[in-house]
């Protein structure tokens, strides 16, 4: 599917999750039946049906940069499995931790993280998380990170709901004062038991989804980052590096290049990156595009950021489309608990 098409059925269904239609198809029943199919026997391998272990890294990162008097900056994750961090055994491995240690390094403060992703979500589950990251009005998070699609594909979710859900939950975030930042839908294609032609559609299916996610989030003041083309060509390269044990789930590399992609964009929308990176960059292809097909050039590469730029424009509004160097993040502990408030645990 070209950029131009893959738009084209993004402004589709963001217009159906906007005005309450149906939307369309991601791609042929059959087609589907059988992607879905094969989906499905790689998560049987996700736990042997226990319950996920997914490692509890809330806490206090960068504790030695408190300053008396001068509050933490607080990080909330929302999502699912990969948002939380399931697949790693260690606290610094999930992304919260990785992006809470980058980001303290960045700005140099400590960081609170909270994370209220839960493994298996889809995005109508987003409406709950959203509710307990604002359960306390004095406490609002500074930055939310949303990861959020790979369930809804293969759940068969219609994508106009997905989006519309997804929408939502920024909608909210943005009202109470929270930056937002998405990460959006990945490529299910990477899949190591999904194979041709299906993993074709895989990833079609899945850009699809991604491009969509970007318009509805930048309409509503968030800014995505696509991780859909960096959890493909680099985990079909080094998938016994960047999968974890299961085959399903990112490892701790694979978690900490996704990290690396985020960071850069947090940093940003926080104030925290110079000025001067700022301005679109001609020589690494950045620049102000109508937002359906920034939104599609994004989902075909790994990193690329969108954020909202002009209102409006003859062919709607436009969007900044930025590539930003990633910034190498390391594994980071929690160094004190920042609340009592549980990790919560759900099947896959």
């Amino acid at each position: 599917m070209t950029r131009m098409s893959r738009a084209r059925v993004a402004r589709r269904i963001a217009a159906g999750a906007a005005y309450g239609g149906g939307g369309i198809g991601l791609a042929g029943a059959a087609g589907v039946g059988l992607l879905l199919a094969e989906i499905r026997l790689a998560r049987r391998r996700v736990g042997n049906g226990r319950s996920p272990y997914v490692p509890t890294a809330d806490g206090l990162y960068g504790a030695a940069y408190t300053v008396p008097g001068e509050p933490a900056l607080r990080l909330t994750m929302l999502g699912d499995s990969t948002a939380a961090g399931q697949g790693v055994h260690r606290a610094g491995q999930t992304p919260g931790a990785l992006l809470a240690s980058g980001l303290s390094a960045v700005a140099e403060r400590p960081v609170g993280l909270s994370t209220v992703a839960v493994p298996g979500a889809c995005s109508d589950d987003l409406d709950r998380q959203v509710t307990r990251a604002l359960a306390d009005p004095s406490r609002v998070p500074d930055i939310c990170v949303i990861m959020i699609g790979a369930n809804d594909v293969t759940h068969r979710v219609p994508p106009s709901l997905s989006v519309r859900h997804l929408s939502a939950a920024v909608r909210r975030l943005r009202t109470a004062g929270a930056e937002v930042v998405v990460g959006t839908c990945p490529d299910l294609g990477t899949i190591e038991p999904v194979r041709q032609p299906l993993r074709w559609l895989a990833r079609r299916v899945s850009r699809q989804l991604a491009a969509a996610q970007t318009i509805g989030t930048v309409e509503q003041g968030g800014r995505t980052v696509s991780l859909g083309d960096l959890l493909g060509p680099e985990f079909a390269a080094n998938p016994r590096e960047l999968f974890g044990p299961d085959s399903y789930h990112p490892s701790a590399e694979g978690y900490a290049t996704a990290a690396m992609a985020v960071l850069p964009t947090v940093c940003a929308v926080l104030g925290l990156w110079p000025a001067r990176d700022e301005r679109p960059d001609a020589a690494r292809r950045e620049g102000f595009l109508p937002v359906a097909r920034a939104a599609a050039e994004a989902a075909s590469e790994a990193g690329t950021e969108v954020t909202a730029a002009m209102p409006t424009g003859t062919r709607g509004p436009w969007a900044l489309l930025k590539r930003r160097k990633r910034r190498r993040v390391r594994e980071a502990e929690p160094q004190a608990a920042e609340s009592d408030t549980s990790h919560t645990q759900a099947s896959a």
